[in-house]
């Protein structure tokens, strides 16, 4: 059986677009593939190495949504990164052997640098990607599921695997195939991608009057489109794109049909779409919420899931070790 690797940061509550971009996919894996689903605590470092007292919690909160989406602890191994110290150590030998070039061209290091408030001018930040490889390779993982933006990385870390392959003359680890689903990127209120970075998602913790709020409110529409009875562009709207990835096919042609003409307003458009989405999420949220009041429940599974998870760390790093001739004195 193949295996699939795939993690989420604990930086705060996650949003729509990590639901359906990535843990909804997980749920179907876990039934085809061995499955790995980590939350990457360490990763959270490389942004929040100055408020650490709020990463426990949101594990906490990562922990209880995989479970409320369905997640079964019987079929996936759920678990802390921190709980597996071998990616730690897999990491440090993969960065010997990365090329600085290599690190210095991912697309998101720059962009994050400019538009993240968070102190990034470290070496965790820079090196994350190489961590990123380490937490796949270990698992010598054959399919990862990603986002769009994370292609990428993932790219990257075939790079690093075949040239850790080629170095050392042995086949250690396999080439991992990124599995998309087909609403891969969703978008932010503001119109750009949806991220905790930008602070502009719709999280799966809102009630049912912040996503109204968020969506008659915040969420952008079409710039052009200033009176209520100016004819509208389907197409420049981000409700509209929200539509047609979370509302029925003849709610979609309806606006599609009706906006061009000022046959319905923006507000009453944002409306149905808070409707669509207050539908979905609630009882999400309320799922959260209840494995949320059982926290030793939450970390008996993670407990569980990581020594699953160490067993197969330790076997690919004894291999590693041998293959590269390392010495291990403990």
């Amino acid at each position: 059986m193949q295996t699939v690797l795939s993690g989420v940061q604990p930086s705060g509550s996650l949003h729509l677009g990590n639901l359906v971009g990535a843990i909804e996919n997980y749920v179907k894996l876990q039934n085809e593939f061995k499955t790995y689903y980590m939350i990457a605590d360490w990763h959270s470092l490389t942004s929040r190495f100055d408020s650490t007292d709020s990463i426990i919690p949101a594990i906490y909160e990562v922990a209880a949504t995989f479970l409320a989406v369905g997640l079964d602890p019987e079929k996936s191994a759920l678990f802390a990164q921190s709980q597996i110290k071998e990616h730690a150590e897999l990491h440090l030998l993969l960065s010997m052997i990365t090329p600085l070039s290599w690190v210095e061209r991912v697309p998101t290091y720059k962009e994050k640098l400019q538009n993240s408030e968070a102190d990034l001018g470290s070496y965790g930040f820079l090196g994350y990607p190489i961590l990123q490889a380490a937490d796949i390779l270990i698992y010598k993982a054959h399919k990862v599921p990603v986002g769009e933006d994370q292609m990428f990385h993932l790219e990257l870390t075939r790079e690093i695997g075949r040239r850790f392959n080629f170095l050392y003359k042995k086949e250690v680890f396999p080439d991992p195939q990124a599995v998309l689903t087909q609403a891969h990127r969703v978008p932010g209120l503001d119109g750009r991608k949806m991220s905790k970075t930008y602070d502009n998602g719709i999280y799966l913790r809102d009630t049912p009057d912040q996503i109204l709020h968020k969506c008659t409110r915040q969420m952008a529409s079409d710039t052009a489109r200033a009176r209520r009875t100016d004819p509208g562009s389907p197409g420049a709207c981000t409700a509209f794109t929200f539509h047609k990835l979370f509302s029925a096919g003849e709610t979609v042609d309806e606006i599609a049909q009706e906006c061009p003409k000022a046959g319905i307003g923006c507000f009453d458009c944002k409306k149905r779409l808070a409707e669509k989405l207050i539908e979905r999420l609630e009882p999400l949220r309320t799922h959260i919420e209840d494995h949320l009041k059982n926290t030793s429940n939450l970390e008996a599974i993670l407990k569980n899931g990581a020594d699953s998870a160490r067993a197969v760390a330790v076997s690919t790093m004894a291999e590693v070790r041998e293959t590269m001739k390392t010495p291990q004195f403990f």
